[in-house]
């Protein structure tokens, strides 16, 4: 292979990985040669070697097969400046693994690092067109859209919350490459916070905390997904704490993302969940019935191409929003297999043919709300202890979420009315109807009351 072979390969990639994974990842490889089945790349760093090789070496070695160089594994000399004006390349010793294994950079020689930081591949599928946007997520979809317009910083950090598959991840990865295609020239970095660790502890393995320390502290924009992967684990938090003190100090925005809001995450620490507060913290919430029937309705626009002999027949997209309630992952998974299924076998798409198709998720879908449920999110939401709940205390801050507890667990459960009253507190079966007409009649006259209660349906049927 010639260094004119790799000009090509490196366009086909950067195709295939999106100019900001390119200009990241890519374009700094200096290419040193192809010899016995080994491509030998020059990189800047440790971190650079190791993370093209996990994330890109399988595309690499495709695409230098398809112009002749038959590549078993790919090898990276990190270059070391031997004096002022000379580059030379480090020697490393060859291991016998093949491209797509992690390759490790045998050579430790530490050197200065200004080159591009590495941050994790972006899904081109995650824009903020896929995006499909209710009343659960506007807020979350809103902020993300005006931290993607760039500019002066607005909020600092932007704090992104939810459970699984609420779409935390694919506004972090809308906003990147909005912000990528509005000003190219900004230094985006996503990256997991299990990256961000893994990086660390290599950092400290290799003594290059100074590299890491400078890599880090220089981008424009860094956001760290699923930040609560660093609870309990001290000295990552402390690098942590410092990189964000230092970019924030710089007006450099921070984008964060995590599974509970900051003061929820047990074995975070105190200094950081106060960091972590300082600018908007915003909540997705569990997905309503019409935006789940939304996100259907996309995704069979996107499948109409792909399976233009399929029909699917009225009350299908309806039955999977009403069904499947907790996971918008699960949701869109569902669909797929949906669609891959009755491709195979040739059927129209009906109310049959999904619930024989998707008969297990179906079944992992009708969760039952238990009781202890039910008390435990009321307690919560209202800001009440438990002991209260069952208390014969009757001031109103306690009495109210009691009835609503009682009214959600007749409306969700299986439970009678004594055994309602029984569970909460031992009250008798005529102080649980009256809590649920009582709920029923402020439903109807209090809006507020009536968002609440719905609310609290969506967090426990999530």
């Amino acid at each position: 292979m010639t260094e004119e072979d790799w000009g090509q390969i490196r366009e086909t990639l950067r195709d295939m990985v999106g100019n900001n994974n390119y200009v990241t990842w890519i374009e700094p490889l200096k290419f040193v040669g192809c010899q016995n089945g080994v491509l030998e790349f020059g990189v800047k760093t440790t971190f650079m070697g190791d993370w093209v090789s996990r994330n890109f070496g399988d595309k690499i070695q495709a695409q230098s097969v398809k112009h002749g160089c038959q590549v078993d594994r790919l090898s990276f000399a990190v270059e070391a400046a031997a004096r002022p004006g000379v580059t030379r390349i480090a020697p490393v010793a060859h291991q016998a693994a093949h491209a797509s294994s992690l390759t490790k950079v045998a050579s430790k020689t530490t050197t200065k690092a200004n080159g591009d930081l590495l941050g994790a591949p972006l899904d081109r599928r995650f824009t903020f067109d896929s995006f499909v946007v209710g009343k659960p997520n506007e807020l979350a979809h809103a902020a993300s859209r005006r931290v993607a317009e760039g500019g002066p910083v607005t909020f600092n950090p932007l704090f992104l919350y939810g459970g699984v598959g609420l779409g935390k991840t694919h506004l972090m990865h809308a906003i990147a490459w909005e912000l990528q295609e509005r000003s190219p020239e900004l230094r985006v970095v996503y990256l997991s916070a299990e990256q961000f660790m893994y990086r660390f502890i290599q950092a400290l393995r290799d003594k290059q905390m100074m590299d890491f320390k400078e890599l880090f502290r220089s981008v424009d924009v860094l956001m760290v997904d699923d930040v609560q992967f660093i609870a309990g684990k001290d000295s990552t938090q402390d690098e942590f704490f410092h990189t964000f003190n230092a970019l924030v100090d710089q007006g450099k925005q921070v984008i964060i993302s995590a599974d509970r809001s900051p003061g929820e995450i047990d074995g975070l620490e105190d200094r950081i969940k106060s960091r972590l507060q300082w600018g908007l913290v915003v909540d997705l919430h569990p997905t309503d019935y019409e935006l789940r029937l939304g996100i259907l309705q996309q995704k069979v626009e996107v499948y109409k191409s792909q399976f233009q002999e399929l029909h699917i027949a009225d009350g299908v997209l309806e039955f999977l929003a009403h069904r499947i309630s907790n996971n918008v992952r699960v949701l869109e998974g569902a669909l797929t297999r949906l669609f891959a299924f009755a491709s195979l076998v040739g059927r129209e798409i009906t109310l049959d043919l999904a619930s024989e198709s998707l008969s297990d998720i179906l079944r992992q879908s009708d969760r039952k709300v238990t009781m202890d449920e039910i008390m435990r999110k009321t307690c919560d939401f209202y800001n009440v202890r438990m002991s209260d709940l069952l208390s014969p205390k009757r001031s109103r801050n306690i009495a109210r979420p009691r009835q609503v507890a009682m009214y959600l667990a007749k409306q969700l459960t299986q439970r009678s009315y004594p055994e309602i009253g029984k569970r909460i507190g031992g009250r008798d079966h005529t102080t649980v109807i009256h809590a649920v007409r009582k709920i029923e009649e402020l439903k109807a006259q209090d809006s507020q009351i009536a968002e609440d209660i719905e609310l609290l349906r969506r967090m426990l049927e999530a």
